[in-house]
């Protein structure tokens, strides 16, 4: 990759390590709070502090709008995105655990990426080269060392299948986020988070589990608001230069700082998986980062609206605005050749590779 796309990789990678902070640290919140009212803090607190964000955002910036805002076009994308990675998928995923082996939850739940990989080359038709897919498949297989202990057993069920269609979910979720990534992203990862959280606050009380203590509750809704509304954030702003099976296939380092931290908070000892999952891991990064990606290709006339500035060459239309700012703006037809990803210039169809 160019340089120009370094920013998008960063904050895919700065995404991963957010969102593995939740596991080492949920696990410190799971003796005083149930499964079901952790998810739904984690959720609310992801809505409530982006929400937070946005509105200090309204009130400092300047007069000019930074970010494009959701349209009547966009609503089916982020509703879609909301039914099926938070609220589809949560219920796939409790039921499905519940006659599962806990080696095969772990093994299964790395799927995610390749399920967003593959919804997004057959139904998107993101352009994935061979490298990248060497990368994706290199990363899957690290998480998988780092998240599966095969000593408590391993067998393919009804719940196997049914955790494969959670994951199949999120990365439904990705893809159809991806689809609007160019739109502000503390609306998109607001509405997720209050809706997701939501639903699973309903669950949880109408399951009759315990309300946790008020500390309890501001722990967990502190650290939704990090690992999965901050994360969700960058995810999406790396998804708009990087397209969805790239920006998931390094989101899918996770793990690996989610193993680093458990490792300092447990005092425990790194093991020979731990040391071999992280030189795939970065292997399979450093093949995402030097990926080359060229050829000659046609843009069609292009309307739309995102944050952009007009120092831009892609971008240098009329306007007297200086700064980031956001308005409908159009891209004439062009056919030329240069390095690019699949970014939100560039979702054209490609040829067998």
């Amino acid at each position: 990759m160019k340089s120009s796309n370094l920013p998008f990789v960063l904050q895919a990678l700065t995404a991963a390590i957010f969102f593995g902070a939740s596991a080492p640290f949920a696990k410190l919140l799971l003796g005083d709070i149930s499964p079901v009212y952790l998810a739904a803090f984690l959720y609310l607190g992801s809505g409530t502090g982006i929400s937070l964000l946005k509105l200090g955002q309204r009130i400092t910036r300047p007069a000019q709008q930074m970010e494009a805002g959701i349209k009547k076009a966009d609503i089916k994308w982020l509703a879609g995105a909301i039914i099926s990675g938070g609220v589809m998928a949560p219920i796939v995923l409790m039921v499905s655990l519940q006659n599962t082996p806990a080696s095969t939850a772990s093994l299964l739940l790395n799927f995610e990426g390749v399920g967003t990989t593959l919804i997004a080359l057959l139904f998107f038709k993101e352009a994935i080269s061979r490298r990248a897919w060497m990368a994706i498949l290199v990363i899957t297989l690290a998480s998988i060392f780092l998240s599966t202990n095969f000593s408590e057993g391993f067998g393919l069920s009804i719940g196997a299948l049914g955790i494969i269609l959670a994951c199949v979910l999120w990365g439904l979720d990705n893809n159809l986020t991806r689809n609007i990534s160019g739109k502000d992203p503390l609306v998109i990862v607001a509405w997720k988070g209050l809706a997701a959280g939501t639903f699973s606050f309903i669950l949880a009380t109408l399951l009759g589990n315990s309300l946790p203590s008020f500390t309890s509750i501001a722990l967990t809704m502190g650290l939704g608001f990090i690992s999965y509304g901050m994360s969700t954030m960058l995810f999406i702003l790396s998804m708009r230069g990087l397209g969805a099976a790239r920006t998931s296939a390094l989101f899918g380092t996770a793990p690996l700082a989610g193993v680093l931290l458990s490792i300092l908070i447990f005092s425990d000892s790194p093991s020979i998986s731990y040391i071999f999952a992280g030189i795939l891991m970065i292997g399979g990064a450093l093949l995402l980062i030097n990926e080359d990606h060229s050829h000659l290709h046609v843009h069609t006339p292009l309307l739309h609206e995102h944050s952009h500035k007009h120092d831009d060459p892609a971008h240098n239309h009329d306007s007297t605005t200086i700064g980031a700012h956001s308005h409908e703006h159009e891209h004439p037809a062009e056919e030329h050749e240069h390095d690019h990803m699949p970014d939100i210039h560039h979702r054209h169809e490609h040829g067998s590779r």
